[in-house]
């Protein structure tokens, strides 16, 4: 895309952003559209914790309170939802995830879903791989995602995928996102061989005698990007790619989700993000502009915050460090399970992360990084030290995406510096994986109980599909800790039902500078709201991933109803682990 091409588009792409914090239309005296009632109403709302009803006027909460109350604000037009007495939540916000096109099994731009529990045995993985290549054209790529290395015990390697194909390039996604796999065709393809050296922040896996045997971590994958690149891709349609995502986010919707933040999108994904939003979807998106294109985008005048209430642009989005659920992150200690590996170091050094983060803090930006390990954190937390010294920016709230190994002292020094830590959740899929990391370690891991005590701002979200992109799991991996073998890893950072629902609400808005206008039930935020099949608070602390999602609303609109929803042969479906969630990282 030229450009001038790129100018136009963006320049119609949103509103300006005056447009997001607009005042509720109307007046006091007028009738509401919609008041709900009967309701266990949990608010998030510090200056009101429950109610019974509230009431809706041009996409807005209005009123909150008994059912007296709000019932006497009827008007003749005014549509009257009874709930029942069932518990109504704001809307969830993921505030980190991954979307990208699906489709039904049976369709020619399916990618096969290889986790766990269609794919237990590397015989499973490789079955599944060699049927999506028996109906690919040959030399066409051939891919899947998702695989488990600790329930296949093994990672799989081009002498596995080269069972299932060697007139195809294939390659397989880890379920961390940050390992690939490929086959020998990809290789061969890609000029790879015993003497081919490790880039710096990646690492071949390699054969007795030195040959890459197919599993490529980190950076190093982009030594085969341009063998399973576009030219040997199946191309999807622009209409498909349209519909594939919207799937997705009515997928979002179906658990509950009314705010999603996409962890990084070029320009081109952008527009076409513009062009799904258009064509009409049920949850409202928050974009982060990828580093990579960040002189792109300030060429076309994007801003945080550019946007609407339905698509906004929220931060810049980096990353420095690597994976922790692929065992690729950084540590200052060894891996407790192999002495004298410490993980993959960051390709950008110091220097270099100080010099652009002073760039993107200097232009206005939020800064949102992917960092897990302790030694990588450190050096994020030292780049937003120095660049705030330079340039004071109060309230600029950068981010630090999973921080997922911490210590006391990295801890106190994002709480100085008023970062927001963007924690995962995901015992219950990775808490076998997490381990090996050893006890210490696992007391500050995905440190919520310790963060929220110290008064430091912190955000729930999925990673989709690294994890599930379900909040009611999400929500119950935060109390409980516990792994879907039943194993509990740190107990010392569960946090309790309601600190945990205010995090996936009230705190993923705080983290887009969005608490004025919601993740609360409040009156003059958008009416955004979750009505649950049982009241979390009440059910026993192993049964909240269970609760279902009964309906969900997006600006007083219903888009989810469970009693109409129609069963679609999505896979994986949508349902909680050992299915991952419904999309894969671009």
């Amino acid at each position: 895309m030229h450009r001038r091409e790129f100018v136009s588009l963006l320049t119609g792409l949103l509103p300006t952003s005056a447009a997001f914090g607009a005042s509720v239309a109307g007046t006091s005296a007028d009738p509401p559209d919609i008041v709900v009632l009967n309701a266990n109403v949990v608010t998030v709302d510090a200056t009101r914790f429950s109610a019974q009803a509230f009431a809706i006027r041009d996409g807005r909460f209005v009123a909150v309170g008994l059912n007296s109350e709000i019932a006497a604000l009827r008007g003749n037009s005014t549509q009257v939802v009874d709930v029942g007495g069932k518990t109504v939540v704001p809307g969830f916000n993921d505030v980190h995830l991954h979307p990208r096109t699906i489709f039904e099994r049976d369709s020619l731009y399916y990618t096969p879903w290889l986790g766990p529990d269609v794919a237990p045995t590397m015989e499973q993985l490789v079955e599944i791989l060699r049927l999506k290549a028996a109906v690919t054209p040959p030399g066409k790529l051939v891919s899947g995602y998702g695989y488990d290395d600790v329930v296949l015990k093994r990672h799989p390697t081009r002498h596995d995928l080269d069972q299932a194909s060697t007139v195809h390039p294939i390659s397989i996604t880890h379920t961390s996102g940050h390992i690939t796999v490929v086959n020998t065709y990809v290789l061969q393809a890609s000029g790879l061989g015993p003497q081919t050296p490790d880039p710096p922040g990646g690492a071949f896996d390699r054969d007795p005698d030195g040959t890459p045997n197919g599993v490529v971590r980190e950076s190093a994958r982009a030594a085969i990007a341009s063998a399973v690149g576009p030219a040997h891709q199946v191309q999807i349609p622009p209409a498909e790619r349209i519909k594939g995502l919207r799937n997705c986010f009515r997928a979002y919707a179906a658990k509950g989700l009314t705010s999603v933040g996409i962890a990084g999108g070029s320009p081109e994904f952008l527009v076409e993000i513009k062009a799904v939003r258009d064509a009409g979807i049920p949850v409202r998106i928050g974009f982060m502009c990828q580093q990579s294109s960040f002189e792109q985008f300030m060429q076309t005048g994007a801003r945080q915050g550019l946007g609407d209430t339905q698509l906004r642009l929220t931060a810049m989005k980096t990353f420095q460090g690597n994976s922790l659920s692929g065992r690729t992150c950084w540590l200052r200690d060894a891996y407790s399970d192999r002495p004298g590996y410490f993980g993959i170091p960051p390709a950008r050094s110091q220097a270099d992360l100080d010099r652009d983060f002073r760039t993107m803090h200097d232009a206005g930006w939020q800064i949102a990084t992917h960092s897990n390990g302790d030694r990588e954190i450190d050096m994020v937390l030292t780049a937003i030290e120095r660049a705030q010294a330079a340039n004071p920016r109060p309230d600029a709230r950068h981010r630090v995406e999973h921080a997922s190994v911490m210590n006391p002292e990295l801890l106190s020094r994002a709480q100085a510096a008023s970062v927001i830590l963007v924690f995962h959740s995901y015992m219950w899929e990775h808490g076998e994986a997490l381990a090996s990391y050893g006890t210490e370690r696992l007391q500050y891991m995905h440190a919520y109980r310790t963060a929220i005590d110290s008064g430091i701002h912190v955000a729930g979200h999925s990673d989709s599909p690294i994890s599930a992109a379900d909040p009611m799991l999400r929500i119950g991996d935060m109390v409980t800790r516990k792994s879907s073998h039943g194993i509990v890893y740190g107990a010392g950072q569960r946090v309790t039902i309601q600190e945990a629902i205010k995090v996936w609400t009230l705190d993923g808005a705080f983290a887009t500078f969005e608490e004025d206008v919601k993740g609360s039930i409040t009156p003059g935020k958008l009416a955004d709201f979750v009505v649950l099949g049982a009241d979390p608070r009440s059910v026993a602390p192993d049964d909240i991933k269970h609760v279902a999602i009964w309906q969900t609303y997006v600006g007083g609109k219903r888009v989810y109803d469970a009693a109409e929803a129609k069963t679609v042969a999505f896979d994986p479906p949508l349902v909680s682990w050992p299915h991952s969630s419904c999309c894969i990282p671009n």
